[in-house]
């Protein structure tokens, strides 16, 4: 299944609902995530797909007007899973970064993010720097932004990449990894209000460089479907402004991400 670039046309532009179909008509569209990062995605206690992006992507998919089917993929695969036509489009927390904007076409940001380094409390890890980090076990999640900005900055260091973030926070808790990298909220999470990251504290200063967060967190679709990316822009844009965004976002938050301020 293709996504069909049409819009329905000969209504007046102030009053046209902007309607997305898919090319077999009764198809849905296919709308991709991880499943395996809470709170933004994860598989619930009756095996179904839940987090802020799955409420976001489904919130979105009622605006234009078109049923969707979740689907659950590897995060490694999510982009690679897009281009072979597995799902239509991706709300996923991927960050909109200028390696990536090569391969599909990003929304709007939907939210802001920042990534954090995590030790373990008893540790003494205060710097971080390749100098001071050599020969650290350091941990994150393969095919993320953050596997990257260790394998950059921390050359030396002894890298370990992990299927899901998950797992990465196993091994912290476990004393297996000196240091982990991962995005602030989901980390802020484990660390204060988790059993297993009790043993851990976020540590350092936010990373915020652009190189690895990019612009923001985005909704992928291929490159060639132009309308669909227009439509969910132009429904992003309604659920921020009529306050759906900020309902959904109260139910996972107690800031508003799309701002990274307490309101």
């Amino acid at each position: 299944m293709k996504f069909c670039k049409s819009i329905l046309s000969g209504l007046a532009v102030a009053t046209v609902a902007l309607t997305v179909s898919s090319a077999n008509a009764g198809d849905k569209l296919r709308l991709g995530t991880e499943g395996a990062f809470p709170p933004f995605n994860y598989i619930d206690s009756a095996g179904k797909l839940a987090g802020f992006d799955v409420d976001i992507g489904e919130e979105l998919c009622k605006r234009i007007e078109q049923e969707c089917e979740l689907v659950a993929q590897d995060y490694d695969g999510l982009i690679p899973g897009l281009l072979a036509e597995k799902y239509d489009f991706l709300v996923a927390s991927l960050f909109i970064t200028e390696a990536r904007k090569k391969q599909v076409s990003f929304s709007d940001p939907y939210y802001l993010a920042a990534m954090t380094h995590v030790t373990d409390k008893k540790s003494g890890i205060t710097e971080f720097n390749n100098e001071a980090l050599s020969g650290k076990v350091i941990g994150a999640q393969s095919g993320t932004t953050q596997a990257d900005f260790i394998g950059k900055i921390y050359p030396d260091a002894d890298i370990r990449l992990y299927s899901t973030q998950d797992e990465v926070n196993l091994d912290m808790a476990s004393g297996r990894l000196d240091v982990m990298v991962g995005d602030v909220i989901p980390l802020q999470e484990w660390t204060q209000k988790t059993d297993d990251g009790a043993c851990c504290t976020i540590s350092g200063e936010p990373i915020t460089n652009p190189e690895f967060v990019g612009e923001g967190v985005g909704i992928a679709v291929r490159k060639q479907d132009e309308e669909l990316l227009k439509a969910l822009n132009k429904a992003l844009a309604e659920i921020l402004a009529d306050g759906t965004y900020k309902k959904i976002n109260d139910k996972y938050f107690d800031l508003n991400v799309y701002t990274m301020k307490v309101e």
